[in-house]
């Protein structure tokens, strides 16, 4: 039996929940299912029962077709010819009479068992342990229909992450095995948006398709690679400024003025859109008409987009209306994104990568005033045969060197300087890593406070 609780490559503990997502061939190196294991899948709205077994290797063998796959997902969603379904929560160990998920919740248990039982624990065996027990709580709520709430950024605080940033993956993984999904999905939306630590559903995904079951790769989180930024991205989706199409044009320039914003949308229904009023609409009906009603000033040609759709595939919407509004999960319309929502991200995105960039050239210059290309070549990791191929780890190894920060002539502590110089080289990685959060504002005064002290001494030399 495999040891749920070692990495064998490493003689480290670790957890099957730590990191990726437990297959079934982890349930059964750990003698939780056997070769030939029996699993149905019961549609009972439509009566249909599909049928398949274990293999040795952990796969799942659909019958009669003798088709195989690693996904317990995949495998459900070619047998009954459905576009999404939650094999976990699908398939059925006939033999012991539980779900699939049900045994992986036991090999989650095991492993944390293991771990709790050795003498000497680690802090990260300990946070394991205490993320495990979290998410059991908000499935056990899930499974009573009382959804645990919570904000983005304190669900990352779960993992102790400030950012949706290389612990997504690790995250996804903890998720999935627990059997939990947020609603919305917690990539797609800003860090204060409020999600929802549910199940998932199991009529609402599950919808027959007329063609093939789109192409897919054979694994567990197929969708995990979602890097791309979305329109949730840019709004809470917690409401916005409306009125009923029955309003006034009073009523609607007074709701602009006192909400400080330049769009109403105009709803019949929180998930009925009948366009917007904007100042722009007003105006040209007013100009067309000087007895304009508000009806006369309701821009039919507003539109929603689902609050996961890619950025870039609206802005030629955005371009020409200069606001879209945005559906949440249940298809409401609880968000707005404007231009300048747009111009500010893009903004609060590049601004790291311009201080970088000139903290890079003047270390640079700074370096090749100083010395010559010998003198420093002593200290990069690698052959560099011009001063612009050093690295922010050769800047550190450099200035390290007591005698050559001497020859900078500066009055300032050495010890310091490579401190804060080391924080801004974690900067840069982040930054390069292209994170989809945008960079504390503090990091970004960081990255200024820097530049200025570089540009303040460097005429030293």
């Amino acid at each position: 039996m495999t040891d749920v609780a070692e990495d064998t490559t490493s003689g480290r503990s670790m957890y099957l929940l730590g990191g990726r997502r437990v297959m079934v061939s982890d349930l059964l190196g750990n003698g939780l299912i056997k070769p030939g294991t029996p699993l149905q899948f019961k549609r009972s709205r439509i009566g249909d029962t599909f049928h398949a077994t274990v293999t040795e290797q952990g796969r799942i063998r659909l019958e009669p077709s003798g088709e195989e796959f690693r996904s317990p997902s995949r495998a459900a969603m070619v047998a009954a010819g459905m576009r999404a379904v939650d094999g976990w929560r699908a398939w059925l160990v006939v033999d012991q009479d539980r779900l699939l998920d049900a045994v992986r919740q036991e090999l989650l248990d095991q492993a944390i068992t293991a771990e709790a039982a050795k003498t000497h624990q680690e802090s990260e065996d300990k946070t394991r342990q205490a993320i495990h027990e979290r998410l059991r709580q908000a499935r056990a709520r899930a499974e009573e229909n009382k959804p645990e709430r919570i904000s983005v950024r304190e669900l990352l605080g779960f993992w102790g992450a400030k950012d949706r940033g290389d612990q997504v993956s690790q995250i996804e993984a903890d998720l999935a095995n627990h059997g939990l999904v947020t609603s919305p999905g917690f990539r797609a939306v800003t860090l204060d948006t409020v999600v929802v630590l549910t199940t998932p559903p199991e009529d609402a995904t599950a919808e027959p398709t007329s063609g093939d079951v789109p192409a897919g790769e054979d694994d567990e989180g197929d969708g995990d690679l979602d890097v791309g930024l979305t329109v949730g991205n840019l709004t809470e989706l917690d409401g916005v400024e409306s009125i009923n199409p029955n309003g006034t044009l009073e009523e609607a320039i007074t709701k602009m003025i006192l909400n400080d914003v330049s769009q109403l949308a105009v709803l019949n229904g929180p998930r009925n859109l009948r366009g917007a009023v904007t100042w722009r609409s007003i105006a040209e009906a007013r100009h067309r008409k000087p007895d304009a009603t508000f009806a006369d000033a309701i821009d039919s040609s507003a539109q929603a987009v689902p609050y996961d759709r890619d950025l870039f595939e609206v802005l030629p919407v955005l371009q020409e209306h200069k606001f879209v509004f945005v559906l949440d999960e249940t298809r409401a319309v609880k968000g707005v994104v404007t231009t300048t929502d747009v111009a500010r991200h893009y903004g609060e995105v590049s601004t790291p990568f311009f201080q970088l960039g000139e903290l890079d050239q003047t270390l640079r210059w700074i370096l090749g005033r100083a010395f010559d290309l010998p003198t420093i070549q002593r200290f990069c990791s690698r052959r560099v045969n011009s001063f612009d191929e050093l690295s922010m780890g050769d800047y550190q190894n450099i200035l390290s060197r007591e005698d050559l920060w001497r020859q900078l002539g500066w009055p300032l502590d050495r010890a310091v300087f490579i401190e804060h110089l080391e924080q801004i080289r974690l900067i840069r990685n982040k930054v390069m890593h292209f994170h989809p959060d945008p960079i504390p504002a503090d990091a970004v005064d960081k990255l200024r406070r820097f530049n200025r002290m570089l540009h303040r001494y460097r005429d030293l030399l």
